[in-house]
């Protein structure tokens, strides 16, 4: 279950009104890099998989590849007004590390296989 708060569905509906491409959906995801490990992947598509998991968020389409799920799955997603600027923040539970920017992370799982290539 992925949650995104009042505040980052409204901007990211917000958002998406502004595109000129219909049937837009949010995909969210994670890929290999970044200080940490994963990096974070969020942005507009209109390109759904077979095995894409659909969710439906506050009346938003949330896609998220099959190989993402299970490290996004208990994310909280928020977007911060911030005078200058703002940005939407990420929270992970299923992180263990992250880098100071927020932008990548490191699971359990990762963290044992980095151990057992360490042993060897």
């Amino acid at each position: 279950m992925v949650t995104i708060s009042e505040t980052a569905t409204d901007k990211i509906k917000e958002m998406l009104a502004s595109q000129e491409t219909p049937d837009l959906f949010l995909r969210l995801g994670v890929k290999p890099g970044g200080c940490s490990g994963f990096s974070y992947g969020m942005g507009f598509d209109d390109d759904q998989k077979e095995d894409d998991k659909v969710l439906e968020i506050r009346g938003l389409k949330v896609v998220v590849d099959a190989d993402s799920y299970k490290y996004l799955y208990g994310v909280e997603i928020d977007y911060k007004d911030a005078g200058m600027g703002g940005g939407f923040t990420i929270h992970n539970p299923n992180a263990i590390a992250t880098c100071g920017c927020g932008s990548s992370f490191r699971t359990k799982p990762e963290e044992e296989q980095l151990a057992e290539k360490c042993e060897d």
